[in-house]
């Protein structure tokens, strides 16, 4: 019988050549190699755990696009920030702003930019991680992140005067998204490994409450072997996905985030 998870979707049993299949690429891409071309390396060149989660934020929200064009706009806001995030959103005066006024991505424009700025100022001025952003909305015997991406979208907005237009660049079950950048950002700073890609750095969420990032590759890989069923990429997707990877590795089924990203580069037709 199909196994469901208290909480979650139903995920059928996965055959024996598809986790043979997931466990080889999860091993051949979750390696240092992968870094260099992936947004990831933006927050990998920074070692204070603070600087890492902010670069690693930006990195993550503008994710969409073409991988260098993300590098290269990441590098663009890392340089308005003086190399030192953590310093400067704590420390910045008004008149330090100016220079973000012409920065934009796609359609992240200054005020999504300035936002973000006045979030992370105010958000550092009394935590010392943005761990507990996420954290603080889990509730016990939670199966996955879903509380903290809903909570962490309502203490994002939460500041006097936000820009409705930048609503749009942080997703959240509630609108049905499948959260596919907050996703991955969880699992850069949660994976736990010894393979230097993901940092590990945050306690409080476990490896196995993180629900698979649905990218384009992800997506299409997964349907083709059967991990999705659902006809549209919503949290409900996400979430299968996640289920059916879980029948895998109950403790960390996002490692296959790798193996199914790896596989739609590869141009994978079953």
């Amino acid at each position: 019988m199909p196994e469901k998870e208290p909480g979650g979707p139903k995920a059928a049993p996965v055959s024996s050549y598809i986790i043979d299949l997931l466990e080889d690429r999860a091993d051949r891409y979750n390696r240092p190699d992968f870094i260099a071309a992936d947004p990831i390396s933006i927050p990998h060149r920074f070692s204070r755990k603070q600087d890492i989660e902010i670069m690693g934020f930006w990195a993550a929200v503008l994710a969409w696009g073409q991988r260098k064009t993300i590098i290269s706009k990441c590098l663009e806001l890392s340089a308005l920030m003086d190399h030192a995030p953590y310093d400067f959103v704590r420390n910045h005066e008004d008149s330090d702003l100016k220079p973000f006024l012409n920065f934009k991505h796609r359609t992240f424009n200054a005020t999504d930019t300035l936002y973000f700025l006045y979030f992370f100022k105010y958000y550092y001025q009394s935590y010392n991680s943005l761990e507990d952003a996420f954290a603080s909305h889990m509730q016990p015997g939670d199966v996955t992140i879903e509380n903290a991406l809903l909570g962490f979208h309502d203490q994002f907005f939460s500041l006097e005067d936000y820009p409705a237009r930048t609503r749009k660049h942080i997703a959240t079950p509630a609108r049905k998204s499948s959260c596919k950048r907050l996703n991955m950002f969880l699992r850069w700073m949660v994976r736990k490994d010894d393979c230097g890609v993901d940092f590990g750095l945050w306690n409080k969420i476990k490896p196995a409450q993180l629900v698979c990032p649905c990218d384009v590759h992800v997506d299409r890989v997964a349907r083709l072997l059967g991990l999705i069923k659902r006809p549209v990429t919503d949290w409900q997707t996400a979430t299968e996905l996640t289920a059916s990877l879980r029948l895998i590795d109950p403790h960390d089924p996002v490692k296959y985030d790798f193996a199914l990203f790896g596989l739609g580069i590869e141009g994978y037709a079953s």
